[in-house]
């Protein structure tokens, strides 16, 4: 009898290993998160975007599919990437940290994510840096000096901040071998909209909140249309305000906080040119236009022609006021 019941309990403990390996599955205790968690990747049927609660000591559990290697991002209820990780069926991931303070969230999983998080950790400074420039700097350098590992196109598509020079980009994953870049991976990455591509959008009007229960359709055709996406706080903010002033072209200005209103909105906006519109999204840019715009990161700049073509969307304020200067009219 016992023999059977040891053949029956290892017949059941298969039949939970075969199903984990449908799935990954994420357990994560993080404190000072509001309420949930958005979980963001490319699933088996498309993007995945779930929001999942916690419970009162910040601990959460998620399980999702995913059919190759794909970056899953945990992001907090502000749409404000907390952490990422490189995910495939199989992988048991532990997150632990505390969103209120900078890079103390680790996470731990199998071995290309420990890699990761030790590169995060020994370059948290470069992180934490509002100016990008040597974290970029760190990541060229690995990616030269570790062309074999995997490491480095994670890093590359993921971390990395200068995606203006398109060219310099492909030829830094072109020096990548082959079975470091998965292609799952790097055609996620090469499938995002670059600046002036022919394939953006064009937008009409935006529907956006002026407050708790008011909302504005702004029209985007007839105007050349600056539409700047942030969440607090926007270090950039004054150097955006300044390459604005110097402008020689009348431009609309659609500044949209990326999070829910909060008194730090009214305290940043005070500034202001007074011809900026200023408007909120509740819980994230949930407007269907704004979504279509590829968001990936905060801050994010939009710019749109006359005729609402949307001719630039990226993180990169300089090309943004660059494509603005183009669009005299």
């Amino acid at each position: 009898m016992k023999h059977l019941q040891h053949i029956f309990l290892s017949l059941i403990a298969l039949a939970l290993v075969s199903c984990s390996s449908d799935s990954f599955k994420i357990d994560g205790n993080i404190a000072h998160v509001q309420g949930a968690v958005r979980i963001i990747f490319q699933g088996d049927s498309g993007m995945v975007d779930e929001l999942i609660n916690l419970d009162e000591k910040g601990r959460f559990s998620f399980k999702g599919a995913v059919t190759d290697l794909a970056i899953v991002s945990v992001l907090n209820h502000k749409g404000e990437t907390m952490t990422n990780l490189v995910a495939k069926n199989g992988d048991h991931f532990k997150i632990k940290g505390d969103a209120s303070k900078a890079m103390s969230i680790k996470v731990k999983g199998n071995a290309l994510n420990e890699d990761w998080q030790l590169f995060r950790d020994e370059h948290a400074a470069f992180y934490s840096d509002p100016n990008s420039s040597r974290l970029d700097a760190a990541i060229e350098k690995y990616v030269r000096e570790h062309p074999t590992d995997i490491l480095s196109t994670v890093l590359l598509i993921t971390d990395y901040s200068d995606y203006n020079d398109r060219a310099k980009i492909d030829k830094m994953l072109q020096g990548i071998d082959m079975k470091a870049r998965p292609a799952s991976l790097v055609r996620h990455f090469t499938d995002r909209p670059a600046p002036r591509n022919t394939n953006l959008p064009r937008l009409m009007n935006l529907k956006l909140a002026k407050g708790a229960d008011s909302f504005e359709e702004i029209p985007l055709v007839g105007h050349v249309t600056l539409i700047n996406l942030w969440a607090n706080p926007q270090n950039n903010r004054k150097d955006l305000i300044q390459q604005f002033s110097a402008l020689d072209v009348q431009v609309q200005v659609v500044d949209v906080l990326a999070e829910s209103d909060t008194l730090r909105w009214h305290q940043t906006i005070a500034d202001d040119p007074k011809s900026w519109k200023h408007y909120w999204a509740p819980a994230g840019p949930l407007e269907p236009g704004i979504q279509l715009l590829g968001i990936t990161s905060m801050p994010w700049y939009a710019v749109t022609d006359s005729t609402g073509m949307v001719t630039y969307s990226g993180p990169n304020l300089t090309t943004a006021i660059r494509t603005l200067q183009k669009r005299r009219q």
